[in-house]
């Protein structure tokens, strides 16, 4: 610089703008991970609140709230009818996936049983220690962290 003149030079900008590069990007990857999870604490929060739902008609019903179409090998309520839009006067309307309206929460229910088990699940961003899939199931027997899908009560917890 000569005398007299103030400001910064070509160099010092350069280095100025790839250090906010720098960070940025860093800070960026950061938040990625920080929205899965937080998408998938509502898919959680969500799954509870199902179960609350059912064990309340539970109680005025002597049986769980069960869809009206099931896959005959899963026990999953059918594709045309994945989730159950409210359960009764107890849920008005099922939350749907935060990520997508395209829900990834199913619903398994046992219809020769009459309603006396059913399980509620999501599909998790986040894989956990599960090699590939991760699922949040909820029922009548509490919540858990899968790696394969739930079939069955027994699967379900």
């Amino acid at each position: 610089m000569t005398k007299g003149k103030r400001g910064f030079t070509l160099i010092e900008l350069l280095v100025v703008i790839a250090i906010i590069g720098i960070l940025s990007s860093i800070v960026l990857v950061s938040m990625g991970t920080a929205r899965e999870q937080a998408r998938d604490a509502r898919r959680m929060a969500d799954m509870r609140q199902i179960v609350s739902a059912q064990e309340l008609f539970y109680g005025d019903n002597n049986r769980y709230y069960m869809c009206s179409t099931v896959n005959p090998g899963t026990g999953d309520c059918a594709a045309t009818v994945t989730w159950p839009r409210s359960i009764g006067t107890y849920m008005p309307k099922v939350p749907v996936d935060p990520k997508s309206t395209n829900s990834q929460y199913y619903w398994a229910n046992n219809v020769t049983d009459n309603g006396y088990w059913f399980c509620a699940y999501a599909t998790m961003e986040g894989k956990g220690s599960c090699a590939t899939v991760r699922y949040y199931s909820s029922s009548f027997a509490g919540n858990s962290e899968l790696c394969a899908q739930p079939t069955s009560s027994a699967t379900c917890i």
